[in-house]
């Protein structure tokens, strides 16, 4: 007998989260979580050992403060916090002047690329494997093709063009399928009218080996390096720079981040170099200017002292003198520096509005030497004036002299303010993929699939777990049939007996082959439940139905058959699926002559009956099936065998088509006393089995009870709703 225990736990509601389930969905599927995890795991190892493995390369740079001899400009900007900084100079080592000329120099815009062995080829060749017998196109370990040089016209640009080595240095170049023609290594050769010059500078391969050659535009490479390429600042303001390269092949890294370094050494230098030769030019074009200008002032004043008979300074008026000119030398080298400011800045710069500012307050001080000037006689106001021009031109004139020799040697001497101070060198080892944390990451990802799987079908597809659940829909469950084994092992064994005949899936009779089984065991329970269920039906006949397909209703119909022929009662067993019923094979019969037959008038009902190899057991096939079964069921014909069946036989067990699939079922229950819902463990949901009893109720038929079919011990059910144990474990289909 089947031993009930109590249940343990609370039950939640049907739309609720419980933790509690979940971890025991969790637990029924380990063995799908493990094997997904593992195939994971496999497929990540596959993968980093297939992948191309990506090399870096590094190097670092210094960009120091500005350096040479003395300049005003570089002096105020110095003290205006108006140094370069440090943003700027990364902007300009990722600009398309620094990385086109890399372009350029390492001829990037020309991609080759060797046809290899599909998905193993690159590494076979990375491990140095030569080209076998079976292989023609594919290129192997040991076989590269150089470019020396390819220029094509602006509609060839990133198109495609294959070539194909031949025999002794020659080679054959294609578009698709279509041969441009044929060339030799070391020769420029012209294709396509002129508009593809090539010049193969090595080809070493077997005759047949492919390779795919690409001229990009530059822009697109230049994209295609900027991508590759990466510069950081070390430190806050500390003006060292890393620059990292990434590349399949680890000299080219090497290579093409040496350039690159190069480039923006030179750039920096000739930047500089240019601002000095700027201000080299602007002040040579000032020099005749004030020449002239001097030599004018000592005319006038060697005038005025011979017409005034040689009039010279008293120690106040020289006083003055020596002031004025100095503040005069002053805001001459203001004008200049305001001169070559303005030839960089706007008036707004703070650089510039600096500038005017202080030369604003010279102004203003000499505007009251000019007062104390005033004061003076017109004699010594007069020389004083025509001294101060001499003085302060000839001050000028030295000034501009020493400048031009300043910036002269500054334009030779010219370093530039960056070094570099780890040259360009490839890491030993690839940095992609990283295989341990990739395999790592890719298992995780398997098993949070598979995680996310399984708890998203269990939220999704919640049949039902709890004979409380169908109580809870207002319908009393007679009887919770566990899964058995045996059975399964029955309808294996059918399968392949009626495989070999042509014919479907069979249910097979448990109650004869194994009568101990558990769920034989819950048939003898439902078989006492259903003698006081039916002593107030209106006849002997029970329907079994369900919701839907594959829910062992056939399986329920047999063997609570052949249970209550064992009781010593008369049993027959009606299969009134027309459609695709299979009772007749569980006894290894053919549907052929059966209740499509009576009720289309083709065999009378005595022909169709069939008696079982179990004592008391009779059945009715279904029949060929016809067009129109639920129309044969409709009429009096039927009406009339199950009344006949009722007087034959103590019980009537009738199958039906699920009833939300077709109305069979409806059209069936108003002619039995007696109807139960069969409902599936994990397959059916409440709501489905809630809409099912509905529908029968909206026709008519009132649904006496419920079987729950087929319930397997799984630590979802013991964690939510608790769960049925039974003597030993047991499961069936």
């Amino acid at each position: 007998m089947m031993v009930k225990e109590s249940k343990t736990g609370s039950r939640p509601g049907y739309d609720d989260i419980d933790l509690g389930r979940l971890l025991g969905v969790l637990l029924d599927n380990k063995w799908l979580i493990m094997l997904v995890t593992a195939l994971f795991a496999v497929a990540a190892v596959i993968h980093v050992q297939l992948a191309t493995p990506i090399y870096r390369a590094d190097a670092l740079v210094q960009v120091e403060g500005k350096t040479g001899l003395s300049n005003p400009l570089a002096e105020v900007r110095s003290f205006l916090g108006d140094e370069p900084k440090t943003d700027a100079e990364l902007e300009i080592l990722r600009s398309r002047m620094v990385l086109g000329q890399a372009v350029d120099q390492e001829r990037l815009d020309i991609s080759v690329t060797p046809t290899r062995f599909p998905f193993v080829g690159d590494f076979l060749v990375r491990r140095g494997m030569e080209r076998p017998g079976f292989s023609r196109s594919s290129v192997w370990a040991g076989e590269y093709l150089n470019v020396g040089e390819l220029r094509v016209d602006d509609e060839w640009l990133g198109r495609a063009l294959r070539l194909v080595a031949g025999e002794g240095g020659s080679y054959r170049l294609y578009h698709g399928d279509t041969q441009l023609g044929e060339g030799r290594v070391g020769t420029t050769e012209h294709f396509a009218d002129g508009g593809i010059e090539l010049r193969v500078a090595e080809l070493e391969a077997a005759e047949g080996a492919e390779f795919t050659v690409v001229r990009r535009t530059r822009l697109a490479a230049i994209n295609q390096l900027r991508g590759r390429f990466s510069v950081t600042q070390r430190g806050r303001d500390s003006g060292v720079f890393n620059m990292t390269l990434l590349d399949e092949d680890p000299r080219r890294a090497q290579r093409t981040l040496s350039v690159i370094g190069q480039i923006y050494l030179t750039q920096n230098v000739e930047r500089q170099s240019a601002e000095a030769e700027q201000s080299l030019i602007f002040l040579e074009e000032q020099v005749p200017e004030v020449r002239t200008e001097l030599a004018r002032a000592e005319d006038a004043l060697n005038a005025f002292r011979m017409e005034h008979e040689s009039v010279d300074l008293n120690i106040e008026t020289r006083s003055v003198l020596d002031r004025v000119v100095d503040l005069d030398s002053r805001l001459s080298e203001l004008e200049m520096e305001q001169a070559e400011l303005s030839r960089r800045y706007n008036s707004s710069h703070p650089l510039y509005a600096a500038m005017m500012e202080k030369r604003n307050n010279l102004e203003r001080d000499r505007e009251r030497l000019n007062d104390r000037i005033h004061a003076l006689p017109e004699t010594q106001q007069q020389i004083l004036r025509m001294s101060r021009d001499v003085e302060v031109t000839q001050q000028v004139y030295v000034q501009l002299l020493n400048k031009i020799q300043e910036m002269s040697i500054t334009k030779a001497s010219t370093v530039g303010n960056v070094r570099i101070l780890d040259d360009a060198v490839a890491q030993p080892g690839p940095v992609e993929p990283r295989k341990p944390v990739t395999v790592v990451m890719i298992t995780l990802v398997g098993g949070f699939l598979a995680v996310a799987f399984v708890i998203v079908r269990s939220i999704l597809n919640r049949g039902v777990e709890s004979a409380d659940q169908l109580e809870d829909l207002g319908l009393p469950v007679y009887a919770t049939v566990p899964l058995s084994d045996d059975q399964q092992k029955l309808v294996r064994r059918v399968k392949r007996n009626n495989r070999r005949r042509g014919r479907s899936v069979a249910c097979g009779v448990l109650a004869q082959n194994a009568p101990d089984d558990t769920a034989v065991e819950a048939l003898r329970g439902l078989r006492t439940s259903l003698h006081f269920a039916m002593l107030e039906a209106t006849d002997n006949r029970l329907m079994i139905t369900g919701p839907s397909p594959n829910i062992g209703k056939s399986f329920i119909c047999i063997n609570l058959g052949a249970v209550v022929a064992q009781g010593g009662q008369r049993v027959v067993v009606l299969d009134a699926d027309m459609r695709k019923g299979h009772v007749h094979t569980a006894f290894d019969a053919d549907s052929k002559g059966g209740l499509s037959e009576v009720l289309s008038a083709k065999a009378e009902l005595d022909e169709v009956i069939r008696q079982s190899p179990i004592n008391g057991l009779s059945y009715v096939a279904r029949g060929k099936a016809p067009p129109n079964p639920a129309e044969l069921l409709m009429s009096e014909r039927f009406g009339k065998l199950l009344d006949a069946l009722s007087e034959r036989f103590d019980l009537v067990i009738v199958d039906t088509p699920p009833i939300l699939a077709v109305t069979d079922a409806a059209i069936i229950g108003h002619r039995c006393g007696t109807s139960l819902m069969v409902a599936r463990f994990g397959l059916n949901p409440p709501r489905e089995v809630d809409v099912a009893i509905r529908r029968l109720e909206s026709s008519g038929v009132t649904v006496k009870g419920g079987i729950l079919n087929a319930i397997e011990r799984k630590a979802a059910t013991s964690y939510g709703y608790g769960y049925y144990h039974y003597a030993y474990k047991t499961t069936q289909t």
